[in-house]
């Protein structure tokens, strides 16, 4: 006997949320097209308050921060994150003209998960962000993984 197919109606994922933190306009808005263009959701901030005030309305699943931002720097953005609970598991990308081997090694020393120069090439940026997203950030790091439960008796 031939079972039919049944068609299975299951909602789409729900879109990743990107915020994206940057004072450049004409940046700003070519990451934002890229970003949509590859199915993302948008928040965006242009200083370092803002973008403070927007992960905690936006809640997104991936922070890009440029460094050289108004009011607070990405580098104290990304500590304040990375240093808070409730927020320490949103992978933070830094993307940034400053590109010396000091800026990235702080940047990173902050906390950063990913640090990408400008000007970029827009498949490694996109590579990486997917990388990002698709990590367990709520998985242990190596070497601390939880023990195994114990078996039913």
């Amino acid at each position: 006997m031939i079972t039919p197919e049944v068609p299975t109606t299951s909602a789409p994922a729900p879109k990743k949320r990107i915020l994206l933190v940057e004072d450049e306009p004409h940046m700003m808005e070519m990451l934002k097209f890229r970003l949509l263009e590859n199915q993302y959701e948008v928040g965006t901030a242009t200083d370092g308050y803002a973008a403070l005030n927007q992960v905690r309305s936006f809640k997104p699943n991936l922070v890009i921060l440029d460094l050289m931002l108004p009011k607070i720097d990405g580098y104290t953005i990304c500590r304040l994150l990375k240093f808070n609970e409730e927020y320490r598991m949103i992978p933070v990308m830094i993307l940034s003209a400053r590109s010396t081997d000091e800026d990235v090694r702080r940047g990173m020393g902050m906390g950063a998960d990913a640090y990408m120069t400008k000007p970029y090439d827009p498949p490694a940026l996109m590579e990486k962000i997917k990388e990002l997203l698709a990590k367990d950030m709520n998985a242990p790091p190596p070497g601390e993984e939880t023990p195994a439960e114990a078996p039913p008796t």
